[in-house]
């Protein structure tokens, strides 16, 4: 079994197989320029946050500064496929993502697989593990980033006198659980073709916080696993891209089908409200049930 705590740059952790494989980037980076774009890029971020041209990029920008000031940090480049950590290992570790993307896939006892999370720059990994003191999920690299681990008990003896830690700390967990709330709602009340629609809606919202371009988004992860972390085949998945190009809020790049354009997010979004009331008026009314005197 792969070990969690192995964390430099020559050794390569097994992959997930039960999963579509990723292409790999075109062009390989060595540890120490991906290690120097990831501090460039925080850098930089900082620098344009701090002139109030994105409160997100700030966000995240202070919170993997405060932690490089407070906590011995182990940095570790990944790629497309390496695991971060895998579930059923012991608890020991948070990470943070500082560039890149990762996906969770959480595995049922059967065997079955399920993307229950996709998480990019600034986001936290691994807080599954602090009830059970295991990993309940496995979490697997998208792309070439750096991923940033630091000891849980190095963390709670920091933010004893460093409060600011422990805000971090809680601000994460309470962003972890909003997106776990807002997929189950997507799930459960949208239409496929609606659910495709706000999964990018979503990744150009998150691409936007981080002071990124949202306009253009790069899937990492294939149309197979888009529909198991959407709860859709992949023969809905393709369809409801098929669907959404023809209703022109987006289109494809002459560069391949993983590279999705979005004209106008505000079409967007007008499409999934659209799609919604639609499906609210397909759906029969059930009334509430009655109360009764005893």
């Amino acid at each position: 079994m792969y070990k969690a705590q192995q964390d430099t740059f020559e050794d390569r952790p097994p992959r997930l197989t039960a999963l579509a494989a990723h292409p790999q980037p075109p062009k390989a980076m060595t540890a120490a320029d991906t290690a120097d774009s990831g501090r460039r890029s925080a850098a930089a971020s900082h620098r344009g946050a701090s002139a109030g041209t994105n409160p997100g990029a700030d966000r995240i920008a202070r919170s993997l500064s405060l932690l490089q000031e407070h906590l011995p940090l182990r940095r570790r480049l990944v790629h497309a496929g390496d695991l971060i950590f895998e579930a059923g290992v012991p608890f020991k570790q948070l990470y943070v993502l500082n560039s890149g993307s990762v996906k969770l896939v959480n595995t049922a006892a059967d065997g079955r697989n399920q993307v229950v999370g996709l998480l990019l720059r600034g986001d936290w990994l691994g807080f599954d593990g602090i009830a059970k003191g295991r990993y309940g999920c496995s979490a697997q690299a998208l792309e070439i980033g750096e991923i940033w681990s630091l000891r849980y008990d190095a963390l709670m003896d920091a933010a004893s006198s460093q409060p600011q830690l422990l805000q971090v700390l809680h601000a994460e967990m309470s962003r972890a659980i909003s997106r776990g709330r807002d997929a189950m709602l997507s799930v459960c009340t949208l239409p496929v073709t609606a659910r495709v629609a706000e999964f990018l809606r979503q990744s150009a919202a998150s691409l936007a916080a981080r002071g990124l371009r949202n306009d253009q988004i790069i899937l990492r992860m294939s149309r197979a696993e888009i529909g198991n972390y959407l709860g859709m085949t992949l023969e809905s998945v393709s369809r409801a891209f098929s669907s959404l190009a023809r209703a022109q809020v987006i289109c494809f790049s002459e560069r391949g089908r993983r590279m999705i354009q979005i004209p106008d997010l505000q079409a967007l979004s007008d499409f999934i409200q659209v799609e919604a009331q639609v499906q609210a008026h397909v759906l029969p009314h059930v009334p509430a049930p009655r109360a009764t005197l005893q």
